[in-house]
């Protein structure tokens, strides 16, 4: 199936029978997550897979009452540094070299850059700035799972501060910004289904300039 098509054909689906998607697909899925651009190529962000049934009760308590949280087969947790520190951002230039073998001046002089600027800016400010980098990522969930033929569900609607103590993520220096359930449609409970897809007309949201 072309691109496009795969996007015109998924949806945020809104019931899921719990059926388990398969190990490879699942990885497939948090590959697709690992290669997508982020600001810098920090990857400021760090993904939780929930699978245990009780913490996914949990979360639905927490989570508008949405029953793709305990229907899916595994729920995905992004949670964005809750601070661009010098330590994060050396990880990740440190990383680079190792892994390209060599250090490029002009590189190493971006080092500096993102130094001088990320660390003394306000903590919120650095926070909704790598909060941004997980909605690409969950883009390429989304779309991957879809050429998994899976469905899969965005979610904003839950009590960030709740979930960040249910699943500790402060002690990680992370706050949660999304969830992203995962499995398959129950087409007879979903009244969503059989609902042509309604987009603006290109002319309404493109402007050439």
């Amino acid at each position: 199936m072309e691109y496009l098509d795969l996007l015109n054909k998924r949806y945020a689906t809104k019931a899921m029978n719990g059926a388990v998607v398969p190990k490879e697909k699942i990885d497939n899925i948090l590959e697709a997550i690992r290669l997508a651009p982020t600001s810098s190529g920090l990857q400021p962000f760090e993904v939780f897979v929930i699978t245990d049934k009780e913490v996914k009760a949990n979360i639905r308590e927490i989570g508008w009452n949405q029953s793709q949280i305990t229907d899916c087969s595994h729920l995905l947790v992004f949670a964005a540094w809750d601070h661009y520190t010098e330590d994060r951002i050396n990880h990740m230039f440190d990383l680079t070299n190792e892994i390209r073998g060599f250090k490029n001046e002009g590189w190493e002089n971006y080092r500096k850059q993102l130094l001088s600027n990320y660390p003394q800016k306000d903590p919120k400010e650095n926070f909704e700035h790598a909060a941004r980098q997980t909605y690409i990522a969950l883009m390429s969930a989304i779309t991957q799972a879809a050429v998994e033929g899976i469905d899969s569900t965005p979610m904003e609607g839950f009590d960030a501060a709740a979930l960040d103590e249910l699943l500790n993520i402060k002690e990680k220096g992370l706050k949660s910004t999304l969830l992203l359930p995962i499995g398959y449609r129950d087409a007879d409970k979903d009244w969503l289904v059989n609902l042509l897809k309604v987009r603006k007309p290109i002319e309404q949201l493109v402007n050439y300039i």
